[in-house]
């Protein structure tokens, strides 16, 4: 049996692909589950409608993310926190610190997608990746401060996390 497949299948194919299955296989579990369809001529010009539909949905998807993850870069992140001697924090700065820090800056990112390693323990200059989509990362500056500018601290260093 001929199908179409409508969407990905383990082991059998992507979405889109012809594939020839056992009758048992198509008829049983492909098509009432609509991950296929039978393979004849309306529906392959209506599949060939939707896919190209879903890669004009996908580019605008990505074209979004493109544009809101350059307009991150642009902007550098500014954490003010209370800092002891040598430039350590009391504390660290958490990648919840830092969604609540780009939720201020109107950007909505859940912090699973903000890419830190460890937590920030001194102040200084850091560069962290922020995942916006599947293909596109914003690289993200996030400059940890003193809360307090009365008593200058001079940055231990400066870090780019992954």
């Amino acid at each position: 049996m001929k199908v179409i497949l409508r969407d990905d299948v383990k082991d059998l194919g992507r979405a889109g692909d012809t594939v020839s299955v056992a009758e048992g296989y198509g008829r049983n579990y492909l098509l009432p589950k609509k991950l296929a369809v039978v393979a004849n001529s309306p529906n392959l010009k209506r599949l060939a409608q939707e896919v190209t539909g879903k890669k004009g949905r996908e580019r605008r998807v990505q074209r979004d993310a493109q544009y809101l993850a350059d307009k991150m870069a642009a902007q550098p992140v500014v954490i003010s926190t209370n800092v002891g001697e040598g430039g350590k924090l009391f504390g660290s700065v958490t990648s919840a610190d830092i969604e609540q820090a780009l939720a201020q800056l109107h950007f909505e990112v859940d912090k699973r997608k903000i890419e830190l390693e460890e937590p920030i323990k001194a102040v200084g200059t850091y560069t962290v990746a922020v995942k916006v989509h599947a293909d596109i990362t914003a690289q993200l500056t996030v400059l940890v401060q003193d809360k307090n500018p009365a008593a200058p601290v001079k940055p231990e260093n400066t870090k780019t996390e992954k």
